[in-house]
C-alpha cells in the first residue's frame, strides 16, 4: 500500500476554491449522481460545496483557513473541499468521544448489538448513494464501488454476533473461589483510512469499536471522504449516541494530533509504508496500541498443470481491477516452466479490458486517483524498461475515452522482468503486472519469501501435493490456492505479515475484538458455609 495513496504526511496546501461551473464539467452520467449525493446528505458535497466535520453528533462547518480540493479522477472537476481540521475542532471531537465513552461503555451489549443490526440494514438501503460517492471521488467502476461497500458490510454483519464473541471465561479454581476474565473496552480509539477503500476500511473499524463499547475518532482520506460522511450519518440514524463516532479531516496536523492526544488509546491504520511507520512509531511512543497495514507485493505462481482459463482470468482480474489500487492486488506473476504458454493469454485478456469512467457501462477499470499517481506509475514503468525489463503490453500512452480527456488513465501494462527492477521491488499501485520466470516451484517459493512484503500470495495448480508444499513453505500471511485475492471473510482476522504489518493484533474477526478490548481478571471468594441459612416464610400473612 504505497504512500502516495495516503498522503497525510505531506504538507496540506491551501488552494483557491472555485465552485462556479465545476459540476458542469462532470460527465452526463456523473452529474445527476453528484447532485443526489449533495442533496441527500448533510456532511458531504459533490457539487462544489464543503465537507463537514462530524463532532458530538453534529455536522459542523470547519472554521479552518486551509482547504484541500477533492477532484473527480475522470475529469479533474472539483467536487468538494475538505478542511484541515483546527486544533480546537480536534479537541472538541476528542472531548465528545471522551464524554460519550462514560455512558456508551456501560451500555448493554444487546443495545450495542442493536446498533449494528440497524446499521447493516441502512447500509443496504443506501448502498447506491455510497457507491456513487466512491465512483465520483475515487474513480472506481460502479460495480467495484459496490464491492468496496459489501466487504465492509460483511464486517458490520459479523459484529452483530458480539453477544457471543465477547463472552469471557470463568472457572472455579478452588473451592468457592472463581477466576473470571472479561473483555472490557479501551476508551477513545482512532481510525486513519486510505483513499483506495473509502467505505470498506471505515467499516472495518466503526462497528468493531462500537460494539465492544469504545468511542471512535475517524479520519478518512482527504482525497475521498464522501463515503465516510454518508456512513457517519447512517450510524446516527441507526441510533449511535452523539459522540460515539466523530469524523475529522486533514493531513499531517490531524494525524499527529491523533498520535499525540493522551485521551486516544488505540490507532487503526491502513495505508503506505512511510505514513504507517510514522504513525506506529509516534503512536506507540505515546503509549498507544497501534495496528498498521502497510505496503504489499503480492505474487501468483502459475504451475504448468494449472487450469489455464481460470488462472489467466483470475490474474488479469486481480492485477488490473480497481486500476491496481488494492493492497491485495496481484502485481507479480511467477511462471514456473515455459512462459510462452501463458504470456499470449495474459496479454490478450488484459487488452480486452475496458478502461473508462466509472459510471460507464462495461467499464472494467477506471482512472488512478490523481495526476500525481498517474505520473508515479508511468515513472515506474519507464524504470523497468531502463533496467532491462521488456514491456509486452504498454499502458503509458493509453488514449483517454472521448468523454474523459483529462482523466488519470493508465492502461493495463505487462512487463517481463527480474527481481532487481525498481518496478518489482516497489509497490506500484497501478494497473501493472510484472512477470517473472522460475524453473521450479522451489525457486518460485524462494522469490516470494525473499520479498520484504507478506500480505498475500496465490498458486494456481491442480495438484494437491503442490498446493500443500506451497502452503507449508510460503512466508506470507494470506494464501490463495486457485484463489487470486485470498482476503479472509470477517469471521477470521486479517493476517498479513513481514513488512506489510506493524503491530501484532489483526483487523476484524477475533483480532478486531482483541484490538478494541483489554482483559480484566477478577478472582473472588464466597464461602458457601458463610451463607445465612434462615428460611423464608411463605404462608399468607395474618397481621402487619
Amino acid at each position: 500500500m504505497v504512500f502516495p495513496r495516503f498522503p497525510q504526511l505531506r504538507t496540506v496546501q491551501r488552494r483557491a476554491f472555485h465552485a462556479s461551473a465545476n459540476c458542469k464539467a462532470l460527465s452526463a452520467l456523473a452529474l445527476p449522481k453528484a447532485e443526489q449525493v449533495s442533496a441527500n446528505w448533510k456532511g458531504t458535497s459533490a457539487t462544489g460545496g464543503s465537507t463537514k466535520n462530524f463532532i458530538g453528533g453534529e455536522f459542523v462547518e470547519s472554521q479552518t483557513t486551509e482547504w484541500i480540493d477533492v477532484h473527480d479522477p475522470s475529469t479533474q472537476t472539483v467536487l468538494t473541499r475538505v478542511p484541515q481540521t483546527t486544533e480546537s475542532e480536534f479537541k472538541d471531537a476528542v472531548d465528545a468521544a471522551s464524554q460519550a465513552f462514560k455512558t456508551w461503555s456501560r451500555t448493554s451489549v444487546v443495545t450495542r448489538q442493536k446498533f449494528a443490526i440497524e446499521l447493516q440494514h441502512l447500509l443496504r438501503q443506501n448502498a447506491e448513494y455510497i457507491a456513487n460517492s466512491i465512483v465520483l471521488e475515487q474513480g472506481k467502476t460502479l460495480a467495484d464501488a459496490h464491492g468496496d461497500l459489501l466487504r465492509g458490510l460483511q464486517v458490520v454483519e459479523n459484529a452483530i454476533g458480539i453477544t457471543s464473541t465477547l463472552i469471557g471465561e470463568k472457572l472455579e479454581v478452588s473451592k468457592d473461589m472463581d477466576t473470571e476474565v472479561r473483555k472490557v473496552p479501551l476508551g477513545v480509539c482512532a481510525s486513519v483510512a486510505p483513499f483506495n477503500f473509502p467505505a470498506m476500511i471505515p467499516l472495518w473499524t466503526i462497528p468493531m469499536a462500537a460494539v465492544t463499547g469504545n468511542t471512535l475518532i475517524l479520519k478518512p482520506s482527504e482525497r475521498d471522504p464522501g463515503a465516510a460522511m454518508i456512513i457517519a450519518e447512517l450510524c446516527q440514524r441507526a441510533g449511535l449516541p452523539s459522540g460515539v463516532l466523530n469524523v475529522v479531516h486533514g493531513g499531517v496536523p490531524t494525524v499527529n494530533a491523533i498520535c499525540d492526544d493522551p485521551a486516544i488509546r488505540a490507532i487503526s491504520f491502513v495505508g503506505g509504508d512511510r505514513a504507517g511507520k510514522h504513525i506506529y512509531e509516534r503512536g506507540t511512543q505515546n503509549g498507544k496500541r497501534v495496528q498498521a497495514n502497510l505496503g504489499a507485493k503480492n505474487h501468483a505462481v502459475l504451475m504448468p498443470d494449472a487450469n489455464k482459463n481460470l488462472a489467466i482470468n483470475s490474474i488479469v482480474g486481480a492485477a488490473f481491477g480497481a486500476a491496481g489500487q488494492r493492497c491485495m492486488a496481484i502485481s507479480v506473476a511467477v511462471i514456473v516452466g515455459d512462459s510462452s504458454a501463458w504470456l499470449p493469454g495474459l496479454i490478450e485478456r488484459a487488452k480486452s479490458l475496458q478502461v473508462n469512467g466509472g459510471f460507464e457501462q462495461g467499464a472494467d477499470l477506471g482512472p488512478l486517483i490523481s495526476p500525481g499517481a498517474k505520473d508515479r506509475v508511468i515513472g515506474l514503468i519507464n524504470s523497468a524498461e531502463q533496467e532491462g525489463g521488456k514491456i509486452l503490453l504498454d499502458g503509458r500512452n493509453f488514449k483517454a475515452p472521448e468523454n474523459y480527456p483529462y482523466g488519470n488513465f493508465v492502461g493495463p501494462t505487462i512487463i517481463v522482468g527480474n527481481t532487481s527492477m525498481k518496478a518489482y521491488k516497489t509497490e506500484i499501485f497501478g494497473p501493472v503486472l510484472v512477470v517473472l520466470q522460475a524453473d521450479t516451484l522451489d525457486e518460485a517459493i524462494e522469490i516470494i519469501n525473499e520479498n520484504k512484503y507478506g500480505n498475500g500470495a496465490a498458486i494456481f495448480t491442480q495438484s494437491g501435493a503442490t498446493a500443500r508444499r506451497f502452503e507449508t513453505e510460503i512466508n506470507v500471511g494470506q494464501i490463495g490456492i486457485n484463489v487470486p485475492i485470498p482476503v479472509p471473510l470477517p469471521m477470521f482476522s486479517w493476517s498479513g505479515n513481514k513488512g506489510s504489518v506493524l503491530g501484532d493484533i489483526g483487523f476484524y474477526g477475533k483480532g478486531g475484538i482483541n484490538f478494541y478490548t483489554q482483559n480484566k481478571t477478577t478472582t473472588s471468594l464466597w464461602r458457601a458455609e458463610d451463607a445465612v441459612g434462615n428460611r423464608a416464610a411463605v404462608e399468607m400473612p395474618t397481621h402487619h
